[in-house]
């Protein structure tokens, strides 16, 4: 229950549309317990003798209609003579159905809006929650269970919302108004009937259980799946490259098989409710029907007419049983998916911006790092003891073997991660305490792994920002190396590049990249393993492009290859955590060590 109500809080915002949604729900109710009660004037009509005209001009008391007197009735319905009474009985009829379609009609409307309503609020929520993880969540979940939870998870959800709750109302409400008129036309046979109750509530509870716990399971399946056609699309030129197709068809085929196995079972136990229910009923029904049409033939029971309405009612009955019986199994689905959606929802950020965080309006002096620690989980630091300082202007390269702590040294700046001890500093400031938007957008960052979009060239550049015109694009395009490729495209910076930039090559792909980050016009540039993976010729071209941004930035270079960081004014080479060298190209050449030793065996088969 404390599941459901915290569910229910999406609601909220639209309640107003809710609550109407509800009382249309319940005018349906209404409406479709009146065009039952209606087979009592027609049985008066058709099969009994004319009443007295004189009983049409005393005064009607209408509170008899509710004890579904038939006299009652017929006088409402008004006319001279039977077959007047059942023109007009009939065109009655035709506009009590009316009123009911309209009723439902605005509840479906209504309904839908909301339920769409609370899906797009669940959906941005947990989409506005991914942004505020830290890298390392992602970096332990798997892709696809990321998107399932925003996608399938989500869906099903609204099974235990809007439609399902409304759903669960209407027809509890339709249940009670057909129960009333089963007891007001034959109250001993309504308990007779009553048997069929707990069962049926006991069938539905005890089925509901079971899917809510088959429902989380296939939900992890599907999980499975997306995360492997997550993986096969993205990764489809390594696939093709070891000819490895049989192999993903194989992994593919067996999480769909498995997902199929689970899907089955859970269809399997949700569809029980309905015929079991149904049968109860049908069962006590039919023992029903036997027992009052015998007393009817013998003329020792019920009227024709209240018997008539007793058999439609109790058989109508059946109907919202039935519907209650899914939107429970609807219900308990979409609970079982709302745990998991919480699970996420409930991650807290480990990345908290201060409640008062200052804005910084520019970089004016330096970044430090003092005696700073850090570590990704329990099994030790990464970091250890790191001090630094970039002074502003100052190009700074970080050297040394992969798995060193390269990388998270950068990370720290902004502030993708936090140290577990020690302090990093901009400009003097704490950057716990600093706006992260502000941080960040001091920032351009080019890393080893480019994301590019399935879009233009200049949008991949302007990212976001939609009102730089053609000009703006063109200039960061120049000064990163790009444009005199860009210009062999077929639209120009209008060409769409195709999925993560595939229709490009890797070089063309960090060139834009490096426009994307110039566009900025950061202070402060990253560069991380920026040429590592390129041919000579693109790492010359990129490395050009580099160079051009120098001029009045602050710049932080990580590269495997020594040759991109020569000139920078300080190269810090850093060994398992450690900082473990500091000083020039040349000075650390002299010092010899592990620079040295790098250097050398780049350069050994080249003479140099």
């Amino acid at each position: 229950m404390k599941l459901y109500l915290r569910l229910l809080k999406f609601m909220k915002p639209h309640l107003k549309f809710f609550l109407t949604a509800i009382i249309f729900g319940m005018l349906f109710a209404a409406m479709s317990g009146v065009s039952l009660t209606m087979i009592v004037p027609f049985t008066k009509i058709i099969f009994e003798q004319d009443i007295d005209p004189g009983a049409q001009t005393e005064s009607i008391d209408y509170s008899k209609l509710l004890d579904l007197d038939k006299e009652t009735f017929v006088q409402v319905i008004g006319g001279e003579t039977r077959i007047e009474r059942l023109g007009r009985f009939c065109i009655g009829l035709l506009i009590i159905f009316l009123i009911k379609n309209i009723f439902l009609y605005c509840w479906s409307f209504l309904i839908v809006r909301v339920e769409q309503g609370v899906i797009r609020d669940i959906r941005d929520t947990l989409f506005t929650h991914y942004h505020g993880l830290p890298l390392e969540y992602f970096h332990s979940r798997r892709a696809g269970e990321l998107i399932s939870r925003i996608t399938n998870d989500i869906t099903l959800v609204r099974g235990a919302i809007a439609n399902g709750l409304s759903d669960l109302i209407k027809n509890l409400f339709l249940a009670i108004i057909f129960l009333y008129l089963v007891f007001a036309a034959a109250w001993k046979l309504a308990l007779l009937g009553m048997i069929v109750m707990p069962p049926s509530i006991y069938i539905i509870s005890l089925l509901g259980r079971r899917v809510k716990v088959n429902s989380a399971i296939t939900q992890e399946k599907l999980a499975s799946i997306t995360t492997v056609l997550q993986e096969t699309v993205s990764g489809i030129r390594v696939v093709k490259a070891f000819a490895m197709e049989k192999f993903e068809i194989g992994r593919f085929r067996k999480y769909t098989r498995d997902f199929f196995r689970t899907m089955v079972r859970l269809t399997r136990i949700g569809s029980l409710g309905i015929p079991l229910t149904e049968m109860l009923g049908v069962a006590v029904g039919v023992f029903i029907l036997w027992y009052s049409g015998r007393q009817i033939l013998m003329g020792t029971g019920l009227t024709a007419d209240k018997f008539f309405l007793f058999l439609v009612a109790i058989f109508s009955l059946m109907q919202p049983i039935k519907v209650l019986s899914r939107v429970n199994i609807d219900i308990q689905q979409g609970l079982a998916a709302a745990e998991r959606i919480f699970r996420v929802l409930d991650t807290k950020p480990k990345i908290v911006e201060s409640p008062d965080p200052i804005v910084l309006r520019g970089f004016d002096d330096s970044i430090r790092f003092e005696n700073v620690n850090f570590s990704y989980g329990p099994e030790g630091f990464a970091l250890h003891d790191i001090n630094l300082e970039l002074k502003k202007g100052q190009v700074m390269a970080l050297a040394g073997p992969s798995g060193g702590g390269k990388s998270t040294i950068v990370d720290l700046i902004p502030r993708f991660y936090d140290p577990a001890a020690g302090l990093v500093t901009l400009d003097g400031h704490d950057l716990k305490k600093v706006s992260l938007e502000s941080l960040r957008n001091l920032m351009g960052i080019v890393t080893q792994e480019i994301i590019l979009f399935n879009d233009t060239i200049y949008n991949n550049v302007a990212y976001g920002r939609s009102d730089l015109g053609e000009e703006a694009v063109n200039r960061v395009l120049e000064a990163a190396c790009a444009r005199d490729f860009v210009e062999e495209m077929p639209e120009n910076i209008h060409t769409m590049i195709g999925d993560r930039g595939v229709k490009l090559s890797g070089g063309q792909r960090q060139r834009i990249a490096i426009a994307r980050a110039l566009l900025k016009d950061p202070p402060i540039l990253i560069f991380d393993e920026a040429t590592s993976s390129l041919d000579t010729e693109s790492e010359l071209l990129i490395t050009q492009a580099i160079s051009n941004l120098f001029s009045g930035r602050t710049v932080i270079i990580i590269a495997h290859r020594l040759s991109t960081i020569r000139k920078a004014d300080i190269i810090h080479v850093v060994e398992d955590g450690r900082i473990v060298q500091t000083g020039g190209h040349a000075d650390l050449l002299k010092k010899g060590g592990l620079y040295k030793k790098l250097h050398d065996l780049q350069y050994q088969d080249l003479g140099i």
